[in-house]
């Protein structure tokens, strides 16, 4: 059967079973990321951005595709998270821009959609890089705009064209970004984008139905009901489970007991309310409300090791909150909002003149409207924000675009020790744009280092890597990979060092201990005797060490 033209509710259908499909498929676009380290999100961050879009378009009534247009690109920029979301959003920014005042579209309508939403996205995108989800965008808007030049007027041969030209745009990203073909992948959000142009094409030929959205992070779970719970204005004496307590348990430990979901969730469900669990073959995910957050975790862990734990006090940030409500602050000039990512990384931050702090980095990229609200919080005339991972400064420049309450600038600081070198940068007394100058010279004073844990075997630029291997990481580089932590850490710190080094930081993680960094300081200052070396415990996931050389 021949169709013509798309209306609204088609549209709509289109964009929800594209959100359906891609959250199906996160984790598989995850795994497409080049660097093998524990915290590949392009498929999460792409899908939750897309969820945004569709719930804002699921709010309203649509007669018209320039209303599903004008909602979904509201709910994208809002969502937006990530590198990745953030295209995403202006993929459909612009292509919502060229059916605003269309009541329907036609095949010619659409494939002018699709190649206005890639120019827009490339102008957003200060050095476009080919081999990315770029290039699947534009070669299959491109296959889209020949088509109907070629007098082709059925919107499913032509969703189908552009499909198609987006599979082998897709296979030829590796072909134009040696990385991909080095490690043996695909682009990860050229993958993420084709498989919602499938889910369009599936839509439209009858072969998909959308189903009711499903949350697919825990975190975002938690996010949304944790503030639910704390941010009603209530008396804390009312609140009958005071604590928010989140685990994550590795379960496919032979040594444990078996784990059974249901049981599982049976029983948790026994110390509160407020349960959410997600669980896979090797991980559990909780959040509970719960007044023995103590039981919760021991009962995770008779499962197998605790990969995380977080109790937040309720009744305490509901107090706080209404304080904060009742007294109202005078506005400041210049307030700087951080993105950090482990508590004792909180408090560096907030000891360095921050004055509103993000939560998200590397595992979980805060999203625009996340930015938008710090700036709000932060109740000042200017604000300059600091995103401190590189995968989260597209979403601050879109934030300084959307805000409404202040001036806002972003200092690109790309990891957290540039985000802290900025902030030792950072005057009180000093003007908005000499602050913004100050704080983004800082940045050039400061090399970043890492060590992670390797998710997948591979080799990068010579670098054989081994799943499960320690590997060091120096700005943003792969330069070696061992089985021993520290030794990789020791060999990695040396080679930041050099003549011009004055101060050393390391920055302590979940998974390393003061006493081992002590030791490496110890080990470093014996090596390099004119270098000041200082111990912070950060807290942070993913990374037991984090190295600054300044």
């Amino acid at each position: 059967m021949i169709i013509k033209t798309i209306n609204g509710d088609k549209l709509a259908a289109m964009i929800a079973q594209g959100a359906v499909q891609l959250a199906a498929n996160a984790e598989y676009v995850n795994s497409l990321n080049v660097f093998p380290v524990p915290d590949g999100d392009t498929g999460s961050n792409m899908s939750m951005t897309l969820t945004s879009g569709t719930e804002e378009v699921a709010k309203f009534d649509h007669t018209t595709v320039a209303q599903v247009g004008k909602h979904l690109s509201k709910g994208l920029l809002m969502g937006a998270r990530g590198n990745s979301g953030v295209i995403l959003s202006q993929l459909f920014r612009g292509f919502s821009k060229t059916i605003e005042d269309k009541t329907e579209i036609n095949a010619s309508g659409l494939a002018a959609a699709f190649d206005n939403g890639v120019k827009t996205a490339y102008k957003a995108v200060m050095k476009p890089v080919e081999g990315t989800i770029l290039t699947v965008a534009r070669l299959a808007a491109e296959a889209g705009v020949v088509a109907v030049e070629s007098g082709i007027e059925d919107v499913v041969e032509l969703m189908t064209i552009i499909a198609e030209a987006g599979e082998v745009a897709l296979a030829s990203t590796p072909d134009l970004l040696p990385v991909l073909k080095e490690v043996g992948v695909v682009d990860s959000g050229g993958q993420g984008l084709q498989i919602v142009y499938n889910a369009f094409l599936a839509e439209l030929k009858g072969e998909a139905q959308a189903e009711a959205l499903k949350p697919t992070s825990l975190s975002n779970l938690v996010t949304i009901e944790h503030e639910n719970t704390v941010n009603e204005y209530m008396n804390p004496e009312d609140i009958k489970f005071g604590y928010c307590t989140e685990i994550m348990v590795s379960i496919n430990n032979i040594d444990e007991k078996p784990f059974d979901e249901e049981e599982f969730r049976n029983t948790l469900a026994e110390y509160g309310d407020s349960l959410i669990v997600i669980a896979d073959d090797e991980v559990a995910k909780v959040h509970v409300h719960s007044n023995t957050p103590g039981q919760v975790i021991d009962y995770g862990q008779s499962f197998g090791p605790l990969l995380k734990i977080k109790v937040d006090n309720m009744r305490e940030q509901n107090s706080n909150l209404q304080d904060k409500q009742q007294t109202q602050a005078p506005q400041k000039d210049v307030a700087v909002v951080a993105v950090s990512s482990g508590a004792g990384l909180d408090t560096i931050f907030k000891s360095l003149n921050v004055d509103v702090i993000v939560s998200g980095g590397q595992t979980m990229n805060p999203s625009t409207a996340d930015l938008l609200a710090a700036v709000k919080e932060a109740n000042a005339k200017h604000v300059i924000i600091l995103p401190n991972n590189k995968n989260i400064v597209m979403a601050a420049e879109q934030a300084v675009e959307l805000a409404e309450e202040a001036q806002v600038a972003v200092v690109k600081s790309k990891t957290i020790q540039q985000g802290l070198v900025a902030c030792f940068a950072y005057m009180p007394e000093a003007s908005f744009s000499e602050n913004q100058a100050a704080m983004s010279i800082a940045l050039e004073n400061v090399s970043s280092g890492a060590i992670t844990t390797a998710v997948r075997d591979t080799e990068i630029k010579g670098v054989t890597i081994a799943k499960d291997d320690f590997m060091g990481i120096v700005d943003g580089t792969i330069v070696l990979s061992e089985q021993d932590r520290e030794v990789v850490a020791l060999a990695t710190l040396s080679q930041m060092i050099d003549e011009d080094s004055e101060i050393v930081t390391i920055i302590v993680g979940e998974e390393a201990t003061v006493a081992t960094a002590e030791a490496l300081a110890t080990k470093i200052a014996a090596q390099f005797e004119d270098v000041e070396i200082e111990v912070k415990e950060g807290n942070q996931a993913v990374y037991p060490y984090l190295f600054a050389v300044e």
